[in-house]
């Protein structure tokens, strides 16, 4: 049985500080304009060269069980805004070991942890409304770019390829990032979609890293009801390992010995394959099913038209150049539908969009349509090494993100100057509070100086 070793007061305080420390200390050299570069030694592969934060505190992992849980609680805060802006990762963990930093040293001094909780909460409020307020949209092809080209560490190229990108395929679209052939980078955009489901076991992964079910001249099965029994399937299955194309099943669900069955011939190698369940709800499911099935050029299985599953054959299957599966989202790239048939699918979304009176049907009928008509942009990266490789990748992805935040959410002065200009209204919230509730506004405001001071 493994022992567990237990650290109680300051003994406890002083690791977990040392290892937030030591992580704050490698991500805080890349953040600015004159940021440095974080050279990673990998066990396996070639090292990482990097200067996004979250993908150092990735790496990180201290020998000492104890310092590496302070890393580990600070990693959160990176991973977190990574997850939901891709960028500003660097800013986030040097704020969060600012306040945690300070707000040890206040709690060893006797301070209330409750109440400097309490007085960060109110303070982090504040400064939130006041960044939403001077924030600004963003709109022009131009403006898009110079947000991308910082956020790629200020690589113009990334910049236009990425302003390029959401032109034509809209803030809606998708874009994708895949490796080249050659060493040059450029812009393909294909007609494609994305909907907002996953796979539905980990074992259709292909892509480890990335922990991606990847899936190249694939076919597509779409059916509107569950599938559970595997004789519904093996006739289909047995058909498509002949053919030697990978398999992409869409379903209301797929469970029991159908699921099992897939998995079995992924893990052995009969062939590739990945399901998912169908996006939508009800009325809706069956629409964006029937979306799928024009992009793709294949047919949606319903009893309600008389197609049984066990009859069906690879002919009435939808094909795609490309489908790119992870556990939030599916993309289908390159559909062999007939172009007539989407344009007048198109067609079709729209007179609905114009004859709907219900503003929810309305949105979800965009969606839709955006999905549809927008296409799916491909930037093929290129680079002479492998490390550069992954360097410019993990640039790419970090200002696709960040753009896209920026046009959702808007954009405020960088360089650290909008936390200063929030200090304002917390120091308005600090005159309203008492006690070690003003000591949790003072950390805060004292943290929001720490990126510019660091830059």
């Amino acid at each position: 049985m493994a022992h567990k070793q237990v650290l109680f007061r300051s003994a406890a305080r002083e690791k977990i500080l040392r290892g937030a420390t030591q992580l704050a200390d490698a991500v805080r050299v890349t953040l600015g304009p004159r940021s440095k570069s974080v050279l990673i030694e990998k066990k396996w592969g070639a090292p990482i060269v990097c200067n996004d934060g979250v993908t150092i505190a990735k790496e990180f992992d201290l020998k000492d069980p104890e310092e590496n849980l302070g890393a580990r609680m600070l990693r959160q805060a990176a991973e977190k805004t990574g997850d939901m802006v891709g960028d500003g990762t660097s800013t986030s963990t040097i704020l969060a070991h600012a306040m945690f930093a300070d707000g040890v040293r206040n709690v060893v001094a006797g301070a209330s942890a409750i109440d400097i909780k309490r007085g960060l909460d109110r303070a982090t409020k504040r400064a939130i409304e006041t960044l939403q307020q001077i924030s600004r949209p963003v709109s022009t092809r131009r403006e898009k770019e110079q947000v991308a080209t910082i956020s790629a560490h200020n690589d113009p190229l990334i910049g236009e390829l990425i302003g390029e990108a959401m032109e034509k395929v809209g803030g809606e679209g998708v874009i994708t990032v895949e490796e080249s052939k050659t060493t040059e980078t450029v812009l393909d955009v294909v007609e494609g979609m994305q909907f907002d489901r996953g796979f539905l076991s980990p074992y259709f992964v292909t892509d480890t890293e990335k922990m991606e079910a990847v899936l190249e001249d694939a076919l597509v099965l779409l059916v509107e009801k569950k599938i559970s029994s595997l004789n519904d399937l093996i006739k289909l299955l047995e058909a498509v390992a002949k053919s030697g194309s990978p398999l992409l099943v869409i379903a209301e669900d797929v469970e029991g010995e159908a699921l099992a069955t897939l998995i079995v011939n992924q893990i052995r190698g009969t062939f590739k394959n990945c399901a998912v369940k169908a996006p939508g709800f009800g009325d809706r499911r069956k629409a964006m099913l029937h979306d799928i099935a024009v992009l793709t050029g294949g047919q949606v299985i319903s009893e309600d038209i008389g197609l049984k599953l066990e009859n069906v054959t690879v002919a009435q299957l939808g094909r795609a150049k490309r489908v790119v599966v992870d556990k939030d989202n599916t993309t289908v790239i390159g559909g062999s539908g007939d172009q007539t048939a989407i344009k007048g699918r198109v067609e079709q979304i729209r007179r609905e969009i114009s004859d709907t009176t219900s503003d929810y049907d309305r949105e979800k009928l965009q969606e839709r349509l955006a999905k549809l008509a927008g296409g799916v942009a491909v930037i093929k990266v290129g680079a002479p090494t492998e490390a550069e490789m992954k360097s410019k990748k993990e640039a790419l992805d970090d200002a696709i993100s960040a753009t896209k935040a920026a046009v959702a959410e808007g954009i405020v002065p960088g360089g650290g100057l909008a936390l200063l200009r929030c200090i304002g209204a917390v120091a308005e919230e600090e005159a309203r509070c008492e006690g070690d509730e003003r000591t949790g506004v003072q950390i805060l405001k004292r943290a929001l100086e720490m990126p510019v001071r660091q830059i």
